[in-house]
């Protein structure tokens, strides 16, 4: 026989490992899993985030969102090999990279000008690689 107190604490040692499990499972994130619309999507969300007037109440939420598809993004499709290699992939890391280097960097300032224009080239040209499907 196991004792009451030993049962209650197995018990609830497996009610928690399957609401860990469950909510690691679910669904419901932000990304689809569809990769072109995945990075169309975070390129959206950057934009919007990188051109928002500075004095506009929308701005921190823009950045915050845009903060939250990057994590989202990188965990999902950093490791996937069959992404990996395409041209699109490594300019979207790249301008992940950037973006998020600056939000971690400079959380309360502005993104600068030369950033902005590099962003919008490297989204650019993101963008043109989706559509050859590279």
């Amino acid at each position: 026989m196991i004792p009451l107190k030993q049962y209650w604490s197995r018990l609830l040692a497996l009610v928690l490992v399957m609401a860990i499990a469950l909510v690691g499972c679910s669904g419901n994130g932000l990304l689809t899993g569809d990769y072109r619309q995945d990075t169309l999507s975070l390129v959206n969300s950057m934009r919007t985030a990188i051109e928002l007037p500075e004095d506009s109440p929308e701005k921190s939420s823009a950045q915050a969102d845009a903060r939250l598809r990057i994590n989202e993004f990188f965990a999902r499709y950093r490791r996937d090999e069959s992404v990996a290699k395409l041209a699109s992939f490594t300019t979207m890391q790249t301008a992940l990279n950037g973006l998020a280097g600056h939000y971690n960097s400079y959380p309360n300032r502005p993104v600068p000008k030369k950033l902005k224009d590099r962003l919008e080239l490297e989204l650019n040209q993101v963008e043109s690689a989706l559509s050859r499907g590279t």
